[in-house]
């Protein structure tokens, strides 16, 4: 489940190849048994290429920062080749039928290293000034004798590796600006030397030239319909190409030339003067022309499509390396920016998104922002004080992406700076913000993160060769004062400009910024500090010099750009920063790219340090938090310890002062017993005399006490016993009213039943008569319709008997002519015929009345069965009805017998203060109201059940005297509880005081 980066067969067990992974490793797998033989690892990087030797038991891996030599019988790495991390590897391979090993690097310098030793055998030389390029692709003859170098320019370099110099320039047309791919086309006359060349250009189209006489032969492909990648068979009979649109052509080069099958050339050569006034670049430079041979290029019977490739010396500047998504031009937009400075303020944003290419990836952002905010910027409130709220979220937000997709960014201390402008612009977005701000990052901050933690000196470094080249005084001033680019131009880096300039200036910078070469960045720079040359001259200290650069000036942005552009045209090209920076690369579709360009183990040795420091801090937090514990124990102990001492210090002189007191009193005491022992012996003298005279005065008391208990007593018994009488009268008097409130009460509820009763009665007679008078209806019209039927039933009946006597006539009076008129014979025949066609249709007639019979017979015995299915769903209907008659019976003499029990409990309870034939009197009389009460709601509802039971009744009907049933049921146990509490209030339990009252 990893994308694919390289593959490699012909190994020395043919059914094996090689397959490098996205994963950064290197897989073996065999053809015939699909299984996975070796896994190597050993990489940092994505591999590019694998190389296999001509024997088949070595292969080189080649990633951007190593290249690694197997042995492919033991699946182990022999050796290893290291590079410096600025440089950078392109390609390393070997040498067709030769043990040499060509490695060709980022700076244009190519090695050939001895296969056996991995000894340096010898580095090609610098091309000849005027002639540089960065080379990007390569190709060896067959023979292993020629090497052809290509990049972003229309220029080939042809080097003859057995004298090691350059023999050749081609140039190719000038549609041709980048060269994607390079492949020889082998030929079996050649001896190996190949002459023919496959050039894959920019546009997508592969053209085959002839290095010798730089002849255009044939291409393949077309604007339209380009080519992606393309390989060459080994026999050079084929060539298979992978289109843009994702098909695969197969051509034949048979087909395509004639060239390839020529003899070779003739080995004759004429010696030319060579006294001519060119240099020697002009010499080495051949352009290519058109081929002229008078065969056919291509077979016109030929069903592929090739075109001849000719010069068009008026070819229109637009292609496809200037068309942005949206339908926009780098270059029609470049020619706006220059007319007016800067882009229409309302379609900057999609300009911007346009030209920096933005994928878009929401896959790949939503599972960066599900990760969470990433620990280095939880607190970044607190470095970072934003006021709103929302740009601190967005800015916390896109800090932790960048952080989640590359580990550098959480160590970086710029990083916020740096994002701070796009997450203002785009707040709104945070997709577009988290990709411009990575784009940034990859294409015009390149090389910054190489030394790690430290400034990129690199980066500092072309700077300030920019600035010694086109101004030497104001670079001297800035030595002199020991102010070094890290002061004046690491500010202006690290922040993107964002400090020096306003809003307005800041947009116009970067809409030039990002429609140029990375490189202008740079460039931009430099030119604020040249274009700040007087002020910076009078400066001479290193605090002025640090505010300068970290404060807005009065600057004219304008003359900025244009000194920019100057910048990047007048600086040469070994200084100029364009040749260290690659060209912009937008970000991958998809998932976005691996960003390690950084020194991943001093990332990894902060990670950690941070990790160990945090670690640290929470044991140290954790004993300072012991030790405050311990301190603040020891404070409350020692509290506690002197206030023990002082309590006991004053309960030692508390009991001193006790004992003293104690000793003063019982000497008082002493004193005071003497004197109370001679007052008690005085005392007791006169207690003995007044003891008496008491005694005496006591009894009289006593006598006189008993005598006014006993008339006390005798009143409390009057009092009672008319206070007995009085309750009874009104108790007599309270059981007279209740008895007539309950009569009325009865009375009242029977008229209110009569009422409804009479009501229900009238409606259910309503009903009943006018189901009765739709029922005679109903009948009346079956009959009506039943007598109709046996009238038109009589009818055809009466008119099929007058059509049988006609035509019986008709045949007698058909004889009578027959035996008077035997000349009219052939008449009457005719006639016969259609005498028997009517008979025909009285038959069909007849047939017609038996079928209409049988229908009606049919409906009837529907009625019938229809009648038989109603009368029994009536007896259903019925029987539940009995059912729920007797249920409710039953309940309603069981609430009777309740009642008459509760009334003859509440009467034997009255009959505390009653008679005993007062008491039977009443509850003799209280029973029959209950009863009469009750068997008139009984009545009412069996009236009401009856009602119901109707078989004339309809279903809404039935179910509103339920109802009404279930209401009058209600109403009848309200009627029970308030005859109860009713009772339960007119004797409260105070008036029993020998009893409790239990409910």
């Amino acid at each position: 489940m990893q994308a694919c980066t390289a593959l490699a067969f012909n190994l020395h067990r043919r059914t094996e190849f090689l397959v490098a992974l996205a994963d950064y490793s290197v897989k073996c797998f065999d053809t015939e048994t699909k299984e996975l033989v070796s896994w190597m690892r050993g990489h940092d990087s994505s591999v590019s290429s694998i190389s296999v030797h001509g024997s088949g038991r070595y292969a080189i891996t080649t990633s951007t920062d190593t290249a690694q030599l197997w042995d492919l019988d033991t699946f182990q790495r022999i050796r290893k080749l290291n590079v410096h991390q600025s440089v950078g590897i392109q390609k390393v391979f070997f040498l067709p039928l030769s043990n040499t090993i060509l490695s060709c690097f980022k700076d244009n310098s190519v090695f050939a290293w001895e296969f056996d030793t991995l000894h340096c055998k010898y580095q090609l030389p610098s091309p000849v000034e005027g002639s540089v390029l960065l080379y990007k692709v390569f190709a060896v003859t067959r023979d292993g004798r020629t090497f052809v170098a290509g990049g972003k320019s229309n220029h080939l370099h042809l080097w003859c590796l057995e004298s090691k110099r350059l023999i050749k320039i081609i140039q190719m047309p000038e549609k041709v600006r980048a060269v994607r791919h390079l492949e020889f086309l082998p030929d079996s006359f050649d001896g190996g030397s190949n002459q023919v060349l496959g050039v894959l250009s920019q546009d997508n189209i592969m053209r085959f030239i002839n290095i010798e006489t730089c002849k255009l032969l044939f291409d393949i492909g077309s604007p339209e319909e380009g080519i992606s990648t393309a390989a060459i068979s080994p026999n050079g009979r084929y060539i298979a190409s992978v289109m843009e649109n994702g098909s695969l052509n197969l051509y034949s080069v048979q087909a395509l030339t004639q060239e390839g099958n020529k003899p070779p050339p003739s080995m004759f050569k004429v010696v030319q003067d060579g006294s001519k006034s060119t240099s020697e670049t002009n010499k080495l430079i051949m352009k290519v022309t058109p081929g002229r041979s008078e065969g056919s290029w291509k077979s016109r019977g030929s069903k592929i499509q090739t075109r001849l490739l000719k010069l068009q010396g008026n070819a229109s500047l637009e292609n496809k390396e200037n068309e942005l998504p949206g339908g926009l031009n780098k270059k029609r937009l470049r020619a706006l920016l220059k007319g007016f400075g800067e882009y229409p303020a309302k379609y900057r944003m999609f300009v911007w998104r346009s030209l920096l290419q933005l994928p878009e990836n929401h896959l790949a952002f939503s599972s960066l922002i599900d990760k969470g905010t990433h620990s280095a910027f939880v607190n970044i409130h607190n470095k970072y004080p934003i006021k709103s709220r929302k740009l601190l979220r967005v800015l916390q937000r896109t800090l932790s992406a960048l952080a989640h997709w590359s580990a550098i960014f959480a160590e970086t201390p710029y990083i916020p700076l740096l994002a701070f402008p796009f997450v203002k612009l785009f707040q709104n977005n945070p997709l577009i913000c988290f990709e411009v701000v990575a784009t940034v990052v990859v294409n015009f901050c390149q090389h910054w993160f190489e030394y790690f933690p430290n400034p990129p000196v690199n980066v500092l470094s072309m700077m300030e060769n920019v600035l010694a080249y086109h101004d030497k005084e104001l670079l001297q001033h800035l030595i002199k004062y020991n102010v070094t680019s890290q002061v004046y131009a690491w500010p202006l880096l690290e922040t993107l400009l964002s400090e020096v300039l306003t809003r307005e200036e800041w947009l116009k910078v970067f809409d030039n910024i990002f429609s140029n070469h990375p490189s202008y960045f740079l460039m931009i720079v430099v030119a604020y500090i040249i274009c700040s040359r007087a002020p910076l001259l009078q400066c001479n200290q290193a605090a002025d010099f640090e505010y300068f650069f970290h404060h807005r000036n009065n600057l004219e942005i304008t003359a900025v750009i244009k000194e920019a552009y100057r910048l990047m045209e007048a600086t040469p090209l070994d200084i100029h920063p364009q040749r260290m920076l690659e060209d912009f690369i937008p970000l991958t579709k998809g998932q976005y790219p691996i960003f390690n360009k950084y020194p991943k183990f001093i990332v990894d040795y902060q990670a950690q340090e941070r990790e160990r420091i945090r670690q640290d801090e929470m044991e140290y937090l954790k004993e300072r938090q012991l030790a405050h514990e311990s301190e603040a124990k020891a404070e409350e102990q020692k509290a506690e310890d002197e206030a023990w001492y002082q309590k006991q210090k004053l309960l030692r002189e508390a009991e001193e002062q006790r004992r003293k007191m104690l000793l003063e009193e019982e000497e008082k005491l002493a004193e005071q017993r003497q004197r109370l022992a001679a007052i008690k012996r005085d005392l007791k003298v006169k207690e003995l005399q007044l003891l008496d005279a008491s005694r005496r005065r006591l009894l009289n008391y006593q006598q006189d006490q008993l005598q006014m208990e006993l008339k006390r007593l005798d009143d409390e018994i009057a009092r009672k016993a008319s206070m007995r009488e009085q309750e009874t009268a009104a108790a007599v008097q309270d059981v007279e009213v209740r008895r007539m409130e309950l009569e009325s009460q009865r009375q009242l509820f029977e008229q209110h039943l009569i009422k409804d009763q009479e009501a229900v009665t009238k409606e259910m007679k309503e009903k009943v008569d006018a189901h009765q008078r739709k029922v005679d209806l109903e009948d009346h019209c079956v009959q009506r319709l039943m007598e109709i039927d046996r009238e038109e039933n009589q009818k055809a009946q009466t008119v099929a008997e007058g059509n049988v006597a006609k035509a019986e006539q008709k045949r007698i009076d058909t004889d009578w002519r027959l035996q008077v008129l035997q000349r009219l014979r052939r008449d009457d025949q005719d006639r016969e015929k259609c005498y028997e066609e009517l008979v025909k249709l009285l038959h069909d007639n007849r047939v017609r009345e038996a079928e209409l019979l049988k229908a009606m017979r049919e409906t009837e015995e529907k009625k019938r069965e229809d009648i038989i299915q109603k009368e029994a769903q009536l007896e259903e209907e019925q029987k539940a009805a009995a059912a729920a008659d007797e249920h409710r019976k039953q309940f309603l003499d069981d609430k009777i017998n309740d009642a008459l029990e509760l009334s003859e409990k509440l009467e034997r309870e009255d009959g505390y203060f009653e008679r005993p034939c007062d008491l039977k009197a009443r509850r003799t009389e209280r029973g029959v109201e209950v009863q009469q009460v009750l068997r008139s709601g009984n009545s009412c509802l069996n009236d009401l059940s009856a009602f119901v039971q109707s078989p004339h009744m309809s279903l809404d009907r039935r179910r509103e005297l339920a109802r009404q049933e279930r209401e009058l049921m209600a109403e009848v146990r309200q009627l029970r509880q308030r005859l109860i509490s009713q009772a339960k209030s007119r004797h409260p339990p105070a008036h029993f005081p020998a009893t409790t009252w239990t409910p």
